[in-house]
């Protein structure tokens, strides 16, 4: 493992890490925590449409922007539902990253910015 795949490895760690802390202060269920855990690989289904969709469909869904922005905007505006599920969708992340599931590469699904599956 190069030193580059360690250090976003570790990022992941620390993403998940803040994500579940987050989620703790506030107050949501855990039960829907682990339920929607793995929704944002719903975007798998690109994948039948052939590898460059497959690609950014997973990737879009699979950066942590949108739900570091969503988080933002669910707290901005007090609303703790869209808080907790952007927390949610950043523990995802993170927690893909952790265990070496990177953005996708365009030759396929196996292919990811922190190696090859």
């Amino acid at each position: 493992m190069t030193q580059n795949i360690l250090l976003q490895r570790l990022e992941g760690v620390a993403a998940l890490s803040v994500a579940i802390a987050l989620y703790a202060t506030v107050g949501a269920s855990w039960w829907m925590f682990a339920l929607l855990l793995f929704v944002p690989d719903v975007s798998m289904i690109g994948y039948w449409f052939g590898n460059q969709r497959g690609q950014m469909v997973y990737n879009i869904v699979h950066t942590y922007a949108l739900p570091l922005f969503t988080a933002l905007l669910g707290y901005s505006f007090g609303q703790p539902m869209v808080l907790s599920i952007s927390l949610i969708w950043l523990a995802h992340i993170g927690m893909d990253r952790t265990l070496g599931y990177g953005l996708k590469e365009a030759q396929g699904f196996k292919f990811t910015h922190l190696g090859n599956l």
